[in-house]
């Protein structure tokens, strides 16, 4: 098979029909015709089409799923009544009845069956001492929807006490009554884990792993199949190689970026109807908002990568070879992302990753839907991933320029450096 060099193809251009056919195009010009014919081919793709509606219909058939499975009814909250605390129940399940919270009680033999009981999760509290002076004990925190229940029986044990014992003076009566609160003694260390954060976190790092990666592998292949159809030849007689690997970045960008944007509107869209997520503690359009950002700065640092290694070689057989590196340089923050950021985000681990340029794309938008990354940190992880792009520009484009000419067996990324 015969091998074309650049500097070749080059002179044939100028020799031939179109002279200075380059410089008829400004590069602003070139880029955006290539992009146009990337976006248009793309958008005209059915495999495309259904793969954004099958994403679309996946987030949103997921957000149902999940709004049904956590919509069957509250279970009955389990109290445990220690000895001296059995008079208690009557109370308890009145004021549960009142708030409407359902409550069931629990007599049990002593304290320390009672204690053992709330850690293995088959009570969600337990009250000891006496019916006058007792006390909540709990596995971690009293929470929701056991704390305004236990509030209310405290404030109702106040009053009944500042009644008998102070004469029914009606101010200090209401001052007793305000300022109750149940004693509450934890056993067991804080649970800081939200699942509705995260949720979140883990769609928001599959789905940007998801799209950079099948939009940086589009980039790769469209570079081999022009270069084995030869149409690359015909492209490089208007715009010069740079042009033309720019604009097929630009193109399918737009369109990922696009597609992007569908699926985040229609998460977000359906977790704020159904109610998936308190909004209080997460800010969905803040982690949308940056989900897009970190898409775009990611998808180009990859795409530029994968466009120069796709280069190299002239059968789709072997793209795959080229880009392991690149791939794999991807795998590593993602699983990172998914399999420990969301349960430890502030593990160092992933925080000095999400500031590594190419592992921020990945990590920090992570970071970012747990809540647990400032906007200072957001903004470095930023500014140092866009600092490398020119970088990786320039890399891309000498391996490009220089490969994507020659046909034939693949081309060695220390020839592709050196040429030119």
């Amino acid at each position: 098979m015969s091998t074309t060099r650049p500097d070749d193809a080059g002179r044939a251009t100028r020799a031939g029909g179109a002279p200075g056919a380059a410089a008829e195009l400004s590069s602003w010009g070139a880029i955006r015709l290539v992009a146009g014919r990337e976006i248009t081919t793309r958008l005209r793709s059915k495999s495309f089409v259904w793969l954004t509606v099958v994403l679309v219909a996946a987030v949103v058939l997921g957000g149902v799923v999940l709004n049904l499975a956590t919509s069957s009814g509250p279970e009955a909250q389990r109290i445990g009544l220690a000895p001296g605390t059995t008079s208690l129940a009557q109370p308890v399940t009145a004021t549960g009845e009142a708030l409407g919270t359902a409550v069931e009680t629990v007599d049990v033999a002593d304290e320390a069956a009672g204690e053992e009981r709330v850690r293995e999760g088959d009570l969600d509290a337990l009250l000891t001492g006496s019916a006058d002076d007792w006390t909540v004990v709990v596995e971690s925190e009293l929470g929701e929807p056991l704390a305004p229940v236990l509030t209310t029986l405290a404030q109702q044990s106040a009053l009944a006490g500042a009644v008998s014992e102070l004469g029914g003076d009606p101010a200090e009566v209401s001052s007793a009554v305000a300022t109750a609160q149940p004693t509450v003694r934890t056993i067991g260390e804080p649970s800081e884990f939200d699942p509705a954060r995260y949720v979140t976190g883990l769609v928001t790092g599959v789905l940007l792993f998801m799209a950079i990666m099948i939009s940086g592998q589009l980039i790769a292949q469209g570079v081999v199949e022009e270069k084995t159809s030869r149409v690359v030849e015909l492209l490089l007689a208007t715009v010069r190689p740079w042009q033309l690997m720019a604009g097929k970045v630009l193109g399918i960008g737009l369109v990922g970026l696009g597609q992007v944007a569908l699926v985040v509107a229609a998460g977000v869209g359906t977790a704020l109807g159904l109610g998936l997520v308190d909004t209080s503690t997460i800010d969905l359009g803040t982690a949308a908002a940056w989900a897009l950002v970190w898409f775009v700065v990611g998808f180009v640092s990859y795409a530029l990568l994968m466009a120069g290694l796709g280069a190299l070689v002239s059968r789709q057989e072997d793209v795959g070879a080229v880009t392991t590196p690149v791939t794999f340089l991807m795998i590593v923050p993602y699983i990172v992302g998914v399999s420990v950021a969301p349960w430890a985000p502030d593990n160092p681990l992933v925080v000095w990753l999400s500031y590594v340029p190419l592992c921020s794309p990945l990590l920090m938008p992570v970071r970012i839907a747990l809540g647990s990354a400032e906007t200072w940190e957001a903004l470095l992880a930023l500014g140092l991933s866009v600092a490398l792009i020119p970088v990786l520009v320039w890399l891309a484009a000498k391996i490009y320029s220089n490969a994507v000419l020659r046909t034939g067996a693949r081309v060695r990324l220390a020839d592709a450096l050196r040429a030119g």
